[in-house]
C-alpha cells in the first residue's frame, strides 16, 4: 500500500507541474504560487540542512536564504550555526583557505544575514583577508565579485591588511570586474585575465549574473552603468525561448537563479521586456526545475533533487519574492534578522550514550574538494563528500578526483567508518587474508574489534570484495550503536518501514533490521522506489550514508 501511495504522490506532483508550473505565454507565476514555493522550499532546506556547516553546500547559502526568506526558523538554529562557525574559525586559526578567498566572502554573507559582525568571530576579523587584493583575485573573477558583495552586505569598512602585497579598495575590485568584461558584454570566470583559456572568451550567465550583483550598488559610476547595460543586452540575447539560460552548453536552474538575483539587485522587474521570451520570464523558467517537497533539480533531465540547485533555487525565489514585495534586495541586509546571544551549541558534541572511544573528527583540510564533484561537475552528494574529506575521513583517487560512481572494497569501507568515529587503531590477526603489512590492516582490525564488521568466513575477511547496499546498512547500523543510537526494531516496525519498497523481499533477513533503521533515521533515502539491497554501493552513496550517520549522532 505504501508503495502505491508513493507512486500516486509522484503522479500527483507530475500533474501539478504539468498543469500549474510548466510555464507558457499565458501562465506567469502568481504571487500566491511564488509564496507557496518559497515556504515549501524553506521547509525542505530546513529539513535537509539540520545542522549547517561551513561549506558551499549545506552551509552558508542555506542559512542566508532561510534568514532572508522570512520563514519561521527557531533562533536556536542560527545560534548553533554561529557556534559551529566560531569553532571552525578557531580550528583554522582564522585562515579559512590559503587561496580561495571566496570562503571568507561566503561566510561573511551568511553572518551578515543573521545580524552577526564578521569582524569578530572567535576573535578573528574575517573581513581582513579581503583587504589583500592579489590573493582575493587569484581564483578568477569570483574573488572580486564576492569580496564586494560580502563587504557591502553589511556595509563593512574596507579592511586594512598590513600583510597584503597590495592593499585593496572597493574601487580596485570594481575596476577589476570592469577590466575583465568581454567584448560580447558579459563576463566569464577567467575571461580578461592571464589565466584565460579558449572557453573563457564567451560570457557565462552565472558569472555575468554575479558580476551584475556586485556592481548593482555602484550604478552612479558612468563606467559601471555602461558595463551593466552592455551585460544586460548580452544576457537578453543569450536567454532562451523558455526564459532560461545555459552554462557550458546545458540549460540549468543555477544560471537562471544568478540572473534573477542580478535583476532584483539592480531593481529591474523580472518582467522587463528584455527578459521575457515567448511570454516566459526567468522566474517562469526557474519554476520548471521546482520539485514540490524536494527542492530543485539542476537540469530538467536531471535525476531528481540536487542540493546545490535546491539552495540556489531557494534564494532565487526569495530574491524574487522580496523584489515583488518591495523589500530590501537579497544582499542589501540593512533589514537583516538579529540573532541574539552567542551561546549556541555547536554541532559535533556526540550523543550522551556513545562509546567512550568514539571521538569527533576535527577539520584538518578546510575547503577540500574534488574536480569531479564540484563546480561545473557539481554532484548530488558534494556536501557529504566535502564534509568528510575536510576531516580526513574519506580520500580521493588521486589527481584531484574523487570518482564518485566507483564501488568500494570492504577494506576501504572499514577504514572510512573507523576514521569517521575516531576510533583508536587496534591490530588483529583474526583473518588470514589481512596481512600486518597491508595499509588497511589496523583499520580492519579496529572495525572488527568494535563489532562493526565481521569476516566472510571464520578466518577470512575478503578485503578486496565490494560492499553491497545491504552490507553497508548493516555496518553503518553497528557503527550507529557505538555512537549511542538505539538501533533495535521489532518485526512490525521493520515490516512497516520496508514494505513501501517494491523489492524489500529480496533483502536478506539478516540485513532487514539494519536497512529499516537506516531508512528510519534518514541515513538512507526513502524516496527511492527500490532498496536494491544486493547492488554494489557507490563511493558517493557511502559518503552520504556516513555523513548522515555523523549528523544523526551529533558528530559533525
Amino acid at each position: 500500500m505504501e508503495r502505491f501511495k508513493k507512486q500516486g504522490l509522484s503522479l500527483l506532483l507530475a500533474v501539478v507541474l504539468l498543469l500549474g508550473l510548466t510555464v507558457n505565454a499565458s501562465a506567469a507565476v502568481s504571487p500566491d504560487t511564488l509564496a507557496s514555493a518559497v515556504t515549501d522550499t524553506a521547509q525542505y532546506i530546513y529539513k535537509t540542512v539540520k545542522a549547517p556547516q561551513v561549506g558551499s553546500i549545506g552551509g552558508e547559502w542555506a542559512v542566508m536564504a532561510l534568514a532572508r526568506s522570512g520563514y519561521d526558523v527557531p533562533e536556536e538554529y542560527y545560534r548553533n550555526y554561529y557556534a559551529t562557525v566560531e569553532a571552525y574559525v578557531e580550528a583554522c586559526g582564522g585562515v579559512l583557505h590559503e587561496k580561495k578567498y571566496t570562503e571568507y566572502s561566503r561566510v561573511i554573507v551568511a553572518l551578515s544575514a543573521i545580524g552577526k559582525d564578521a569582524r569578530n568571530v572567535a576573535g578573528y576579523d574575517l573581513t581582513k583577508a579581503l583587504g589583500d587584493y592579489d590573493k582575493t583575485i587569484w581564483q578568477g573573477l569570483n574573488g572580486p565579485i564576492w569580496a564586494l558583495i560580502a563587504l557591502d552586505s553589511s556595509n563593512y569598512p574596507m579592511p586594512q591588511n598590513p600583510e597584503a602585497k597590495t592593499q585593496a579598495t572597493r574601487q580596485m575590485y570594481i575596476d577589476r570586474i570592469l577590466d575583465c568584461q568581454l567584448p560580447d558584454g558579459g563576463w566569464s570566470l577567467f575571461g580578461g585575465t592571464a589565466a584565460a583559456s579558449a572557453g573563457d572568451g564567451v560570457s557565462d550567465p552565472d558569472i555575468t549574473g554575479m558580476a551584475l550583483q556586485a556592481l548593482a550598488k555602484y550604478q552612479d559610476q558612468p563606467a559601471v552603468k555602461q558595463a551593466t547595460e552592455e551585460a544586460l543586452t548580452c544576457m537578453s540575447k543569450q536567454q532562451d525561448s523558455s526564459g532560461g539560460f545555459s552554462s557550458w552548453g546545458v540549460a540549468n536552474s543555477e544560471s537562471c537563479v544568478q540572473m534573477i538575483v542580478a535583476l532584483c539587485e539592480l531593481g529591474i522587474p523580472l518582467d522587463d521586456p528584455r527578459f521575457v521570451k515567448n511570454g516566459n520570464t526567468m522566474l517562469d523558467n526557474l519554476m520548471t526545475f521546482y520539485l514540490p517537497g524536494n527542492g530543485f533539480q539542476h537540469t530538467e533531465s536531471g535525476s531528481g533533487s540536487n542540493q546545490m540547485a535546491s539552495e540556489q533555487g531557494f534564494y532565487g525565489l526569495v530574491s524574487a519574492q522580496r523584489a515583488a514585495m518591495g523589500k530590501n534586495s537579497l544582499y542589501r541586509m540593512g533589514d537583516a534578522i538579529t540573532v541574539t546571544g552567542g551561546d549556541g551549541q555547536q554541532s559535533g558534541q556526540g550523543l550522551a550514550g556513545k562509546h567512550d572511544d568514539v571521538k569527533v573528527q576535527p577539520i584538518i583540510e578546510p575547503g577540500k574538494t574534488f574536480e569531479d564533484i564540484s563546480g561545473v561537475n557539481a554532484h548530488t552528494n558534494q556536501m557529504a563528500i566535502e564534509a568528510l574529506a575536510a576531516r580526513g575521513i574519506i580520500d580521493g583517487k588521486g589527481g584531484g578526483l574523487f570518482d564518485p560512481d566507483a564501488t568500494m572494497t570492504r577494506a576501504e569501507f572499514a577504514t572510512i567508518v573507523v576514521r569517521a568515529l575516531g576510533l583508536p587503531l587496534k591490530a588483529t590477526d583474526n583473518f588470514t587474508d589481512v596481512k600486518s603489512a597491508d595499509w588497511y590492516a589496523e583499520y580492519v582490525g579496529t572495525a572488527y574489534t568494535y563489532g562493526i564488521v565481521n569476516g566472510t568466513t571464520d578466518t577470512t575477511f575478503t578485503p578486496n570484495g565490494t560492499i553491497t547496499r545491504q552490507e553497508a546498512a548493516v555496518m553503518v547500523a553497528r557503527a550507529a550503536k557505538l555512537c549511542g543510537m538505539d538501533t533495535a526494531l521489532d518485526n512490525a516496525a521493520i515490516r512497516d518501514t520496508l514494505a513501501q519498497f517494491g523489492d524489500y523481499v529480496t533483502a536478506d533477513e539478516w540485513a532487514r533490521e539494519s536497512l529499516a533503521f537506516c531508512y528510519g533515521e534518514g541515513i538512507l533515502d526513502d524516496s527511492e522506489f527500490d532498496i536494491l539491497p544486493k547492488l554494489a554501493i557507490k563511493r558517493c552513496e557511502i559518503a552520504q550514508m556516513i555523513f548522515h550517520l555523523l549528523g544523526r549522532a551529533d558528530l559533525i
